[in-house]
């Protein structure tokens, strides 16, 4: 099918930030070893996709673990500012488990009762992280009728958008994506289908 294009997407290898519970987009974290080990693993087991153009977030981590995806294939990774993690403004960067608290709590409110209007004090609204990682999703799209891409991007602004995008709604709550753990949406002309998830689905 001409239209269709295949999106191979992961959150990014485990990093600095995450490893020490810091809350935020925090854009300047890097890959832990581990993470970078993963991303390694995710290369190869993509290996055999025909992946023709690598988008990631703009954040260090993510380009990091684009960048292992990259180098078995000789492309270029084009970094996108869209793609970016939720950003909760002030607190970004905190490590007081409050506001990683009150983060989980926002982002339940986005994905279980469907309210993008909740916020982290002057953080993103859900709204303005669907709209921005959505039209991400629609040039990629745009520009790749009939190929296979991939997107590495963030646990929080990649499974709301794609929970609204793919009609899965709350059922990936409490199932969050794993680190560097490929899986497979796909735009067929018309709308956005989740091909699999890295992690079970609630029913």
């Amino acid at each position: 099918m001409a239209d269709r294009v295949r999106v191979w997407c992961l959150r990014h290898g485990e990093s600095e930030n995450v490893a020490a519970g810091v809350a935020g987009a925090v854009p300047w974290s890097a890959l832990t070893v581990v993470g970078r080990r993963q991303a390694v693993d995710a290369a190869h087991r993509l290996a055999d996709e025909p992946i023709v153009r690598i988008y990631s977030s703009s954040a260090l981590r993510a380009r990091q673990t684009a960048a292992g995806l990259a180098s078995r294939r000789r492309l270029d990774v084009v970094a996108m500012d869209e793609l970016a993690e939720v950003g909760i403004g002030e607190f970004d960067g905190s490590r007081d488990p409050a506001i990683l608290g009150l983060t989980a709590k926002v982002l339940r409110a986005w994905i279980v009762e469907g309210d993008l209007e909740q916020r982290v004090r002057d953080g993103e609204s859900g709204r303005q992280v669907v709209a921005r990682m959505t039209g991400s999703f629609r040039r990629i799209a745009a520009d790749h009728g009939g190929e296979t891409v991939a997107v590495v991007g963030h646990v929080a602004s990649l499974t709301v958008t794609l929970a609204r995008l793919c009609d899965l709604r709350a059922r990936v709550w409490g199932t969050p994506l794993p680190h560097a753990e490929p899986f497979l949406v796909e735009w067929n002309g018309t709308a956005w289908r989740c091909l699999s998830w890295p992690v079970p689905l609630r029913p």
